[in-house]
């Protein structure tokens, strides 16, 4: 990767169990000297694995980092269910294990487009309040059901009364939701044992680091025209002359721009509602996000230059 500010760039983090998403960044915004870090894709508690971090403007992109596709492997009890659908809630039901075939014979149900109710324990807004904050107070809080995407899901192993799923899903989907559903199907109930996160997008749990291990200066990275094209942003080249303007905000025109040519790569192909596009100059820098609407331009953010 390109060098980069020690307060600017993306991070890959291996969340520990036990600690929220948001505690999982404190040793890092003390490293990174900023308190303007942001997460993309929350992971409970209990879970573990691929947090993505975005330092300085890059906190900016975090919504686009978290409407990535994401893989999971859960482990999943089955037998009883809890209140929050994982290890730290209170039992509400309990029922016979079911067998590695009655769950092998419903999982197709639960491949590609699916309508799923999200938790009641989440951070879902209901009625505008957080649906998990009225389910604390005792109130029964309806988790409308929505659409969402299982791209991929293989029971790797069924031990006693475990087992262990390999998920792909589209964002928003909760692997804690579909262990609930999966065993409904099979006539049992159950609740996540243990879930972790392996990839957001193209990029995997391999490559991250401890929170305690971080290093700004060799973990953190820069967008590139691969990843931001991975992300739904248009990969842009802006001409020389025009990229003091772009750093001004000014005006900027069509022929201001060219799409990136990507070795290895096939040409994207973009609609005039596509999620922006991520602009660079001729050395790889990138320098900001703008929205493109036929000859209408606007921009989202801009990178601060270096000082």
């Amino acid at each position: 990767p390109l060098p980069v500010s020690p307060v600017a760039g993306i991070a890959a983090i291996s969340k520990p169990a036990g600690v929220t998403s948001f505690a999982a960044l404190s040793p890092m915004k003390r490293r990174l000297g900023t308190a303007r870090v942001g997460h993309a894709g929350t992971l409970d508690r209990f879970a573990t694995g691929l947090l993505l971090v975005l330092a300085g403007p890059y906190s900016r992109l975090c919504a686009d980092f978290s409407s990535l596709d994401k893989t999971y492997l859960a482990t999943v009890l089955f037998g009883e269910e809890t209140d929050t659908l994982d290890p730290e809630g209170e039992v509400v039901a309990r029922a016979a294990v079911p067998s590695r075939e009655a769950v092998e014979a419903v999982l197709p149900a639960f491949r590609g487009s699916i309508m799923q109710a999200p938790p009641v324990y989440s951070a879902l807004h209901v009625d505008g309040e957080r649906a998990y904050e009225r389910a604390l107070r005792g109130e029964t809080v309806e988790m409308k059901a929505r659409p969402v995407e299982i791209s991929g899901l293989e029971l790797l192993d069924f031990e006693g009364a475990k087992a262990r799923l390999h998920v792909c899903c589209s964002s928003g989907t909760y692997v804690r939701s579909l262990a609930r559903d999966i065993a409904l199907a099979a006539g049992s109930r159950a609740r996540l044992e243990a879930l972790e996160r392996r990839s957001i997008g193209p990029l995997s749990l391999e490559t991250a680091v401890s929170p305690a291990d971080f290093d700004p200066g060799r973990d953190l990275r820069l967008l590139d025209p691969a990843l931001a094209s991975a992300l739904g942003l248009r990969p842009r080249i802006i001409a020389g002359p025009a990229e003091k303007r772009f750093r001004n905000g000014g005006i900027l025109l069509p022929e201001d721009l060219s799409d990136c040519i990507m070795e290895d790569a096939a040409p994207g192909t973009w609609s005039s509602d596509h999620a922006g596009s991520a602009v660079f100059c001729h050395d790889g820098a990138f320098l900001g996000v703008i929205e493109e609407k036929g000859e209408r331009i606007r921009y989202r953010f801009v990178m601060p230059e270096e000082r």
